[in-house]
């Protein structure tokens, strides 16, 4: 689990948005003279807002500014990644190969290129969308409480 300390910037019903500056993984890495994203951390701290949903708890409890610790799966992490910057290429590369075998000219080639790579980013940003209530893909605030596990059958059997 990847964790990340954060600050409450807003409250809604069902999730709180969180900012967190990006430091943490950049400390760590092997390659941080080399790279430009520890250069921009550094010189104004990259701020990032997080979507964490509340999962039942009650939103009342939290204030805005309190400062709070959320954990994100390694799984979700590689797999976002993937999905992010493979499927645009993907798309493109498709797209190269079937003008190149519908035998279009250079202009037609370069520019359904361009268009699979805006599907693939078209994909990825319904993808992200159809999903962003789904607790798999979800950072989780890390707190002693558990989350509230609403089911049919539980409701059925206190009624």
């Amino acid at each position: 689990m990847i964790t990340e300390t954060g600050r409450i910037v807003a409250i809604d019903k069902q999730c709180l948005w969180v900012e967190t500056i990006q430091r943490s993984t950049c400390e760590s890495c092997s390659a941080e003279k080399g790279c430009g994203q520890s250069l921009v951390a550094k010189w104004g701290g990259k701020t990032s807002f997080i979507r964490v949903l509340l999962e039942g708890r009650d939103p009342s409890v939290y204030q805005l500014h309190d400062e709070i610790t959320v954990g994100i799966p390694e799984a979700v992490v590689a797999n976002g990644s993937l999905l992010v910057y493979l499927t645009p290429l993907v798309a493109m590369m498709a797209a190269v190969f079937f003008a190149e075998f519908a035998g279009l000219p250079e202009v037609g080639v370069i520019g359904l290129a361009a268009l699979g790579l805006l599907l693939g980013g078209g994909a990825v940003r319904w993808h992200s969308y159809r999903y962003r209530n789904d607790r798999r893909v979800q950072p989780v605030l890390m707190d002693d409480v558990e989350p509230v596990q609403w089911s049919p059958e539980a409701s059925r059997k206190e009624g």
